[in-house]
């Protein structure tokens, strides 16, 4: 198959050929015949089989579905115009512009993979998850991964069959929580009135959950700021955090980082826990708990 009939594979061969491992936070380990990334740790990146990449690669596939792009797309550190320009190859509509987005750009994308070794996870404005780091898994746990949509902090509050992760509790109480979790997906709403993804949380979490049904019908809007939280980890017992939200401008993204003060009996559990973190950088799975 030539370039020319295999404009999406091309593309993507690329696009992996200029990225060099610490691009992405990985140790340069071993003999390459070339500077980029190798199939297996894009596919580790993106959360795709070795088998589906090489296909792509290959041409004997050629349509991904629109999860698939925009992991590849953040595994690949795209700019948005590069984003497009896969999805329009992939035979795929471009993100609209009135749609949160998960998309994060490349210059985030290597922030993230300076900072592997710290309890970060990355959301979207209606706080579903995209992306963790290694210690954040170890930390809440990483059970086998649902669909991208259901890994939904709101659904995982409010829908408590969901939680299969450890989720942390806050010292201002649950219902404090809950509240503030609501104004937030409140302002999220008025941002992207249109957004279907978001359209279907809030009428889901209304029809099957009373306590969310009723702190929607408030009408409050608001913004998740500082707190300390504190989780319930089998190995390392309670463990005592601060919890962080930083927004990045031009961006909707939620950076949510958990840390300790060093010195602390909480800053020696965490460093236990990264010793046992996998020494992989940002992953496409792990559960949404800030």
């Amino acid at each position: 198959m030539t370039e020319e009939q295999n404009q999406l594979g091309t593309a993507l061969r690329r696009w992996r050929d200029r990225l060099a491992p610490a691009d992405v936070g990985l140790p340069a380990m071993g003999r390459r015949r070339a500077a980029g990334l190798r199939r297996e740790e894009l596919a580790a990146l993106a959360g795709l089989s070795v088998d589906y990449l090489v296909r792509l690669e290959q041409g004997r596939a050629s349509r991904p579905s629109e999860q698939v792009a925009a992991a590849l797309a953040r595994a690949l550190h795209l700019e948005v115009s590069e984003r497009d320009h896969l999805y329009r190859l992939a035979h795929l509509p471009l993100p609209g512009s009135g749609r949160i987005s998960t998309h994060i750009p490349p210059s985030v994308q290597r922030l993230l993979a300076a900072l592997t070794e710290q309890a970060l996870g990355v959301f979207a404005a209606d706080w579903t998850l995209i992306t963790c780091t290694g210690l954040w898994a170890a930390l809440f746990g990483e059970p086998a991964q649902p669909p991208a949509d259901q890994r939904n902090l709101v659904r995982e509050t409010f829908l408590p069959e969901l939680v299969s992760g450890r989720l942390p509790r806050s010292e201002r109480g649950r219902e404090a929580l809950e509240a503030a979790l609501v104004a937030d997906l409140r302002t999220a709403q008025g941002t992207f009135p249109d957004d279907p993804r978001l359209r279907g949380l809030i009428q889901e979490c209304t029809a099957r959950s009373p306590r969310f049904a009723q702190l929607w019908s408030q009408g409050v809007a608001g913004a998740l700021g500082h707190d300390r939280k504190t989780v319930t980890h089998p190995s390392v017992g309670d463990i005592t955090l601060d919890c962080d939200i930083l927004t990045v401008p031009g961006s909707d993204l939620r950076i949510v980082a958990y840390t300790a003060a060093a010195g602390t009996p909480s800053a020696e559990q965490l460093d236990f826990l990264r010793v046992t973190a996998t020494r992989a950088p940002l992953r496409e799975t792990g559960r949404p708990v800030p």
